[in-house]
């Protein structure tokens, strides 16, 4: 098995031919070579290999036939990789002992392949020497194609072949600087899969996070790491799309990665550290504006446009928030469109990546032990707070909510490392009494910025429509004021019950 360790990037078409001419400062480049590669991939009907996390390919260069599987291994920084050369173009499963597909390769997976996308594309390659690594420079032009779908492929990918991380990042750092090109986590398989099922911009969500019990606290901060970079990086292209969803789900990644630093706080090594805490703090507050307002036009304001007596009123709020929801979905836009933006990928990534030049005594301990450390410890904590819910003030609730949150973050990552059927349903419990806490603590969190726009636009409203504005904007805060009660009753009740065992 050999293990990809690249990085790659989207860049405009413009840029991507000055790219295999250009000289890396440091580097000393080899002599080039160009292919044709036709690549097909091949699942079944349901996507069983992709359910797996495994990739089936064949490739055609010149008369030859590579068969390749991959396997997205979440323990390490790459993918492994299974090559034979076959004689057909479609997969011969004779070719895949001592891979991962082996368990799989029976006579009816056989039956089931098909194919589902290919992809054509002109490769360059240019072999770049630099102090002491080898790295290999490949920039594809072409496109994916996914029955009547199409889409262009405009990638570099920069492989380490030997030597050192450090090395492969600093040359993807100039690349980025000269190009203005972004990191791209997907995978061209990725973007197939994504293609043939109609939803290659859309979305993306959390993926699954699987934790091998005999990983370190160490291993296992990189994995949760890698796959929370990976949540909030897809989402560019929503964001961009001024898409409401694609910020919420960015933000949902951020904080899921903002957590993981905090649970994995004592692992982590101070170098660098407080700059990716930073850098991820700016872009999550330079979302936020956009999916608040969104929670309040969709949640508070919409509602009341449908009474008869208040949607005079209701309706003027609505157009003054739309146009404040648009200019807070551009803010985030041109975010994700930034340099920083850009810088901030590279940077986060090598950070997760970089092994600190000393091991702490954290670092090392068993991730199952670490786990059951984190979710005892502040369970505990959060519950002992909880008991005087009702007497916090506004911020102090809203930081209860945030431990609450991280949490449930934590029964997430952690879930996989106690498989049995008693445990499972305990954590399922546990999460069950903090998604209550955290959904009642979040619409009291709501309600307070919710009552500073709602009194705005009444007080700010032309003299035309005030009293109906005003009255709108009473009926939204009344409605919010009646509902805390119960909503502290279930709070309070929920953190009575937390326990981990």
């Amino acid at each position: 098995m050999a293990v990809e360790t690249e990085l790659k990037f989207r860049v405009a078409a413009r840029d991507l031919k000055s790219l295999a001419g250009w000289r890396i400062p440091g580097g000393k480049m080899g002599e080039r070579s160009d292919s044709d590669l036709v690549s097909t991939y091949f699942d079944t009907g349901k996507h069983k290999l992709k359910s797996r996390g495994l990739t089936l390919r064949v490739r055609q260069n010149g008369s030859t036939n590579i068969q390749t599987i991959k396997s997205a291994n979440g323990a390490q920084f790459g993918r492994g990789e299974w090559e034979a050369e076959i004689k057909d173009d479609a997969p011969d499963l004779r070719e895949v002992d001592d891979t991962p597909l082996e368990p799989l390769a029976t006579g009816k997976l056989r039956r089931k392949l098909k194919p589902v996308f290919k992809t054509s594309v002109h490769r360059t390659i240019v072999p770049v020497r630099t102090r002491r690594s080898e790295i290999e420079l490949a920039i594809d032009q072409g496109k994916i194609v996914a029955g009547h779908r199409a889409s262009p492929i405009e990638e570099l990918e920069l492989e380490l072949k030997s030597g050192r991380l450090a090395d492969l990042f600093r040359i993807a750092r100039a690349i980025e600087q000269r190009s203005g090109a972004e990191l791209d986590l997907r995978s061209k398989s990725d973007r197939g899969y994504g293609l043939a099922e109609g939803r290659e911009e859309q979305v993306v969500f959390a993926e699954p996070i699987e934790l091998p019990a005999d990983m370190t606290a160490g291993e296992a901060f990189r994995v949760i790491a890698r796959a929370t970079v990976r949540h909030f990086s897809g989402n560019a292209d929503a964001v961009r799309n001024l898409d409401a969803e694609g910020v919420h789900q960015m933000r949902v990644g951020l904080r899921r990665l903002r957590a993981a630093i905090s649970l994995f706080s004592k692992v982590l090594p101070g170098a660098g550290t407080g700059a990716a805490k930073r850098e991820l703090k700016w872009l999550t507050a330079e979302l936020a504006p956009a999916r608040e307002i969104d929670v309040f036009i969709r949640e508070q304001v919409e509602p009341v446009t449908h009474d008869r007596a208040l949607s005079r009123g209701g309706k003027a709020i609505k157009d003054e928030f739309d146009e404040k929801r648009a200019h807070a979905l551009t803010r985030a836009k041109r975010a994700v469109s930034s340099i920083r933006f850009r810088r901030l990928l590279v940077d986060t990534l090598e950070w997760v990546e970089s092994k600190p030049p000393s091991a702490n005594e954290h670092m090392d301990v068993p991730i199952e032990k670490f786990a059951v450390d984190v979710l005892h410890r502040r369970t505990r904590k959060a519950r002992k707070q909880g008991q005087h819910l009702d007497r916090l003030s506004p911020r102090a609730r809203h930081k209860l909510r945030i431990r609450i949150k991280k949490i449930r973050y934590a029964v997430d990552f952690f879930k996989s490392l106690f498989p049995a059927k008693r445990e499972q349903k305990r954590l399922k419990r546990l999460s069950g009494h903090l998604k209550k806490i955290q959904d009642a603590l979040g619409a009291l969190n709501d309600f307070v910025a919710h009552r500073k726009m709602a009194m705005a636009a009444a007080l700010q409203a032309p003299r035309e429509n005030r009293r109906a504005r005003a009255l709108a904007a009473g009926v939204v805060v009344g409605r919010e004021d009646k509902a805390i009660r119960p909503l502290m009753k279930v709070a309070l009740k929920e953190a009575r019950r937390l326990q981990v065992a």
